[in-house]
């Protein structure tokens, strides 16, 4: 063509370029082709207008979902949508790859998409060449799709900001992959770097603390919402010139800005950058901004998660105790684990408090004391906030001098005061606790109990024994509810143990199956009071900290506390010889038959190493019948003691019941069909020794058996 020749029309020039023009209105539902667009799709070459549906049918279905995504992001980002289409024949074969590119636009009103564009037929390209990197049929796509998959598999499960940043790092898309990734934040007015990987340490220093209004990427990504992408050295020079010297030393080709959005704010900025030249195609930039929407979503759980750990730590620290001074004689250990839910904050706590009175100027620490346990119901906000309120009622009503029965039926009205009358039923809460005041120069402990678990108790030998005590409602039930007090002596060498539920029942246990794996626990145990406590935790679930979270948090079903109390032995004879000696006390009163059953229990349980089970089974007997004997022959209350004495194969158990009735047992001859008067003759018949002695007021019948591998001890 000659120089002022009149220039070609521009149907004529598309015409000579194999590309046609094609036009696509949402709103009118209504595709229109030229004659090069219509021979490209497989139709006659002659214009014509088409249905959305016609032009459908034409293309591959997966290409055009591929067409809905990228017009949304070009619209989003105002580029051009640039989309390689697979064409169809009326059999369904692929017959030709075509390129569309075209221009969209968003008609908010009609809430439509209007798009002008081209259609040009392309070559696919060799799969691991250069061109192959960008294409978005095939083996590529397929590879893009595993990847997001992946890569949002991974980023959901990261669970610390560390965490995110580390499965960014180690994101390998499909053809391109960048070589260095930044992550910005905003504090104020400033970007902040929260991570970075492909660089030095200390290379991102000119980028800390930049102010949002500087000429760079990252801070008009945050300004604006809207992705940047520079595809050479000369794109990014000629944009920002001022802040270019900062990223030249880097040596990177290109590189993506895309802004970190959760729930339409703007959070942050990812920077990717690449050491070859990338050209940003609308399917590389849909892959940046689906992975820049994910890596937004992971940081912000992240940044949740580590401020609600954070909370839980501090909830933690204020509301749970240090245990004081040391108590001479007595040493004392406490574990609390919180529950792997929400906050990780719940209604379990402990206490020690030191009580008025009683305390020696002389020797500061051994006056009295109280070591209080309890779980209020629920493992919610709401829960740890109670739990912290009935603590400090608990501590205010101890440290005026009530006895532990006062202090659990003040604290009950206080509860109940506070979750009375309450619109949603949802809110009143309830509470078990229990409270024991122990002196520690005679190791006697007054327990009063308000629905909570029973103590233990682990004697010198490694007997456990669990210690029935009296015991009322709930906290907060009943405000009038009344919390008889027990009397438990611990022994030198023995350890008490309270605990909340928790550590009994989770892991899928019930009460009866959770308490002898806790009770194995204390009887094998050998070693310190602080690694007893952390042998019971682990056998839970896992390794544990002082009051802190672990790594097995997710396992956790209930919170737990735990508080241990051991007495000290006082041997003034180190090379002396003691004789073992374990024993139980059980009172069993006319109003409570029950308690027959659970005298019978713990004396199983003190004779759980006795080798004949048939004596054992003979001793729950003449103790059931002993019992049994005081409640329907007189009007007094029974006391059980009874103790096992001597070294292993030469032991003697003699089980003591004491009534305050002056009425003494005799023999009878019963008949067969007679349903007392049996007692003294079992006992006769079964027992290796036994009789009655006057005590003043009332008697005692005892009897004891001896271990069949020696003769008793005198």
């Amino acid at each position: 063509m000659r120089t002022g020749e009149p220039l070609p029309a521009v149907g004529e020039v598309l015409t000579a370029l194999a590309t046609g023009l094609w036009h696509w209105d949402t709103a009118t539902e209504l595709v229109t082709v030229d004659a090069e667009a219509a021979r490209l799709l497989g139709l006659p070459a002659e214009g014509a207008t088409l249905t959305e549906a016609q032009a459908r049918a034409r293309l591959h279905p997966v290409d055009w979902n591929e067409i809905i995504s990228v017009i949304g992001l070009a619209v989003a980002e105002h580029t051009l949508a640039e989309v390689r289409i697979r064409i169809m024949d009326e059999r369904g074969r692929v017959i030709r790859t075509v390129r569309s590119r075209s221009k969209p636009s968003y008609d908010k009103s009609k809430k439509s998409f209007r798009l002008i564009g081209t259609l040009q037929e392309v070559t696919e390209p060799t799969p691991g060449t250069p061109a192959g990197r960008t294409a978005v049929t095939g083996d590529w796509r397929r590879s893009r799709e595993a990847f997001l998959l992946d890569a949002g598999r991974a980023l959901a499960e990261a669970r610390s900001t560390a965490e995110v940043l580390r499965v960014a790092a180690g994101l390998s898309m499909p053809g391109f992959s960048p070589d260095g990734l930044a992550v910005f934040g905003v504090e104020g007015d400033r970007l902040t770097i929260i991570g970075h990987h492909g660089q030095q340490p200390g290379d991102e220093s000119p980028f800390s603390h930049m102010s949002l209004e500087t000429d760079y990427p990252a801070a008009e990504v945050v300004r604006t919402g809207r992705a940047v992408y520079l595809s050479s050295p000369e794109a990014y020079r000629s944009r920002y010139p001022v802040t270019w010297p900062l990223a030249q030393r880097f040596d990177r080709q290109s590189w993506a800005f895309l802004p970190l959005t959760v729930a339409g704010r703007t959070m942050g900025a990812w920077m990717a950058a690449f050491a070859y030249p990338v050209a940003f195609t609308p399917d590389e930039r849909s892959v940046l901004t689906t992975v820049a929407r994910m890596l937004a979503q992971a940081l912000s759980r992240a940044g949740l998660a580590e401020s609600e750990r954070e909370l839980t730590d501090g909830l933690q620290r204020s509301m749970l105790p240090t245990l004081g001074p040391e108590i001479p004689g007595m040493t004392v250990a406490a574990r609390y684990v919180p529950t792997g839910g929400g906050l990780q904050v719940g209604g379990d706590w402990y206490d020690m408090i030191p009580l008025p009175g009683g305390t020696s100027r002389t020797k500061p620490g051994t006056g009295r004391f109280a070591l209080v346990i309890g779980d209020v119901q629920g493992h919610d906000v709401r829960a740890a906030g109670l739990m912290g309120q009935l603590r400090i009622a608990l501590r205010a009503y101890a440290a005026e001098g009530h006895r532990p029965d006062a202090v659990l039926s003040r604290a009950s009205r206080f509860l109940n005061g506070m979750t009375y009358g309450l619109d949603d039923p949802s809110d009143m809460r309830f509470a078990t606790c229990l409270y024991v005041e122990a002196d520690p120069v005679t190791g006697v402990l007054e327990v009063a109990r308000a629905g909570h678990p029973d103590p233990a108790i682990r004697m010198a030998d490694g007997t456990v024994l669990a210690r029935r005590t009296e015991g009322g409602l709930p906290l907060g039930i009943d405000p009038d509810a009344d919390y008889p007090t027990t009397r438990i002596t611990l022994e030198p060498g023995e350890t008490l143990m309270l605990c909340t539920d928790g550590l009994i029942e989770t892991g899928g246990h019930d009460f009866e199956t959770g308490w002898k794996r806790v009770r194995t626990i204390l009887e094998t145990h050998e070693g310190d009071l602080e690694g007893l406590a952390d042998a019971l935790i682990q056998a839970v679930h896992g390794p544990s900290s002082h009051h802190t979270t672990g790594p097995f948090a997710d396992r956790r079903e209930d919170d737990i506390a735990l508080l241990l109390l051991h007495r000290q032995g006082e041997v003034r004879d180190p090379a002396a010889v003691r004789p073992t000696v374990r024993r139980t006390m059980l009172s069993v009163a006319q109003a409570e038959p029950e308690r027959v059953g659970v005298a019978r229990q713990q004396l199983r349980e003190l004779l759980h190493d006795w080798p004949s089970a048939d004596q054992i089974d003979s001793a729950v007997l003449l103790l059931s019948e002993t019992l049994t004997n005081v409640l329907v022959h007189t009007d007094a209350d029974a006391l059980l003691l009874a103790e096992v004495r001597g070294e292993a194969g030469e032991r003697r158990m003699r089980v003591e019941v004491t009534d305050t009735s002056d009425d003494l047992p005799h023999k009878r001859r019963p008949g067969e069909l007679a349903s007392s008067g049996r007692g003294l003759m079992l006992i006769e018949l079964l027992a290796d020794a036994w009789g009655v002695d006057p005590r003043g007021e009332g008697k005692s019948i005892w009897f004891e058996l001896y271990e069949p591998s020696g003769e008793p001890s005198t």
